[in-house]
């Protein structure tokens, strides 16, 4: 899937994807693919939906989309 980094809390290591088709998903830094921690707001992204905590589709396998 495809989307675009809408938060991110370099503090508390969390945020949110607004995915392409409007849903926002919850991400944790650990999720992010290269391993970095890290990733700016604004960032277009690709990423897979996994199952999460309390039923909700989280982001997984989080990367900068490369066109």
């Amino acid at each position: 899937m495809g989307g675009t980094v809408a938060t991110f809390d370099d503090h508390r290591g969390y945020g949110t994807v607004r995915a392409d088709d409007g849903r926002e998903l919850f991400f944790h830094c650990t999720r992010i693919a290269d391993g970095t921690r890290t990733i700016a707001v604004g960032t277009p992204v690709t990423f897979e939906l996994v199952p999460g905590h309390g039923g909700r589709w989280e982001a997984a396998r989080i990367e900068p989309a490369t066109d």
